[in-house]
């Protein structure tokens, strides 16, 4: 087995890190939200504390990679609290038609169609129910 292929198998054995940056938002119906982002995104649930409609913190995953999201039920007034709707999120994805086939066929609310960009990503954007943009594609962001 030569380097490079060494290295890829290396690479796909191993453990995805845990998240060091969580982009965070407030819904007007987090159970609604969280709901949405798993059944038409694909997000992973892994925690959610709060009784009933309220959430007071919620974490999902992404399974491409090692972003999440942090989010909970709006609460005006409190000192670390933002509008609904007001988020803009840049996903990574490997495969942006399958995504974006998935998410079309959930209705959701397409903003920019599936498209070739002139920086070489492949990418379309999505309105959520609470009105937060989101834009899935395959452009990584430059290398350190």
């Amino acid at each position: 087995m030569n380097n490079d292929a060494a290295n890829a198998a290396n690479t796909a054995k191993a453990p995805i890190p845990t998240p060091t940056v969580w982009l965070t938002l407030q819904a007007t119906d987090a159970p609604a939200l969280i709901d949405y982002y798993v059944d038409t995104f694909g997000f992973v649930l892994t925690a959610r504390h709060g009784e009933g409609d309220v959430v007071d913190h919620a974490e999902l995953l992404w399974p491409e990679g090692s972003g999440g999201i942090m989010l909970g039920t709006h609460r005006p007034g409190r000192a670390w609290s933002r509008e609904p709707g007001t988020a803009g999120g840049y996903v990574v994805t490997t495969d942006p038609d399958a995504l974006h086939e998935r998410v079309v066929a959930r209705n959701a609310d397409v903003i920019r169609p599936l498209a070739d960009t002139d920086y070489g990503s492949r990418e379309f954007a999505v309105r959520d129910p609470e009105g937060n943009l989101w834009s899935f594609g395959t452009y990584p962001g430059q290398a350190r």
